[in-house]
Formats: structure tokens, sequence, C-alpha cells
């Protein structure tokens, strides 16, 4: 069934992992059925925020992004996420045997999955670019996601809770540096004339 977790990861996490850990579900159905639809949210509302509102400073007029443009950054902004998923559920995989879990591989893609949930829902926000509103709205999904992430791990990787706050800790950090990783990769593509295009 489609979202079918979402209410349940938003109002009662504790018991919507273990449900979702019962499932034992496979990449490619975690995928169609959660992640495939809610990293479009971003992308979507990401295209329509910079090429139909735009963002201003002060008294400015509004900057926006041309159509094509905007395509094109949405495009690989979903493409990024759909990797990103993939690959933080690979890693929390090749990390589970350090703090003695044995779950397969489509179990901790799942972690990675359902754990973004509120980072997709909140990403309705792109469609205002405001940074400050960004910033109000966007720490406390932030917040409980990284709530979701330590409340999940011993759930889905079937190990003691005091071992499951390091092996989030390490998740996150692993996170952060993925997310580095991939504003320098945007920094470098855009020094090669990928960039933004902006409307005159």
């Amino acid at each position: 069934m489609f979202l079918s977790h979402v209410w349940g990861l938003m109002t009662d996490p504790e018991v919507e992992w273990k449900s979702i850990h019962k499932e034992h579900c496979t990449i490619t159905k975690c995928y169609c059925s959660h992640v495939l639809l809610l990293a479009a949210i971003p992308a979507v509302f990401g295209y329509l925020g910079t090429t139909q509102v735009g963002w201003q400073i002060g008294t400015r007029e509004a900057v926006k992004l041309t159509p094509d443009s905007a395509l094109t950054i949405a495009i690989l902004f979903y493409i990024t996420i759909l990797v990103a998923i993939l690959t933080i559920g690979a890693l929390i995989h090749w990390m589970g045997k350090t703090y003695g879990s044995k779950q397969p591989l489509p179990q901790c893609v799942a972690l990675a999955a359902y754990t973004a949930t509120p980072l997709f829902l909140i990403s309705v926000m792109l469609l205002y670019p405001v940074l400050w509103l960004n910033l109000l709205l966007g720490l406390p999904a932030l917040a409980y996601t990284v709530y979701l992430l330590y409340t999940g791990v011993p759930i889905m990787m079937s190990i003691p809770k005091e071992r499951g706050f390091l092996f989030a800790s390490a998740v996150l950090a692993v996170g952060l540096v993925m997310l580095v990783g991939v504003l320098a990769a945007t920094v470098i593509l855009w020094g090669t004339g990928a960039g933004p295009i902006f409307t005159s």
C-alpha cells in the first residue's frame, strides 16, 4: 500500500517501526510504495518555487530560474535523493556488523527511507523559497528526522537500545558527510557551467 507508514511514523514511531520491521519488504517494494513518490515532493515543489514564485532580497524584484534550468536541477535532485537513500542503506548494512546486527540490506534501506519521511514532507515549503520560513519549518523537521533515526535503529537492526544509540550516531555522522559531499559536487558542477540560469 502506498505511503502506508507515513501517519504512524508521525504519530507513534515506535509502534510503526515495529510494523515496518515485521514486513521485511524488498528494496523494490520500499521504493515503489514510499521513496519514489515522496522523493518527488522536494523536486516538484522546488521546481515550482524557483520558476513561479522565486525569492526576494529586500525590495528588489523576485529572482527566478528559467524553466529549463530548474527542470534539469529538479531531475538531478530527484536522482540524487534516490541514490542517497540506497547508499545510506548500504552503509548501514556495512556498519551493522560492527554493532552486532545481521539484518539484510533491504531492511537497512527501509530504515534509511522511512527515516527521511519528515524531510520529504516538509519540502512542500520549497514552493515559497524564503530563507527564514524554510529554516523555521525545516529545523523541527530535521530534529524529528534525527529522533526517528534514534528510535528506529534499535528496532530495525534488532539490537539493544544502548548499542542502537551509538549506531544511530554513526549513521548520523555518515549522513552529514554525504551531505557535504553532495554540496561539494554541486559546487564543482556549477563551476563547469552546469549551474542555474536566472530569468532576466
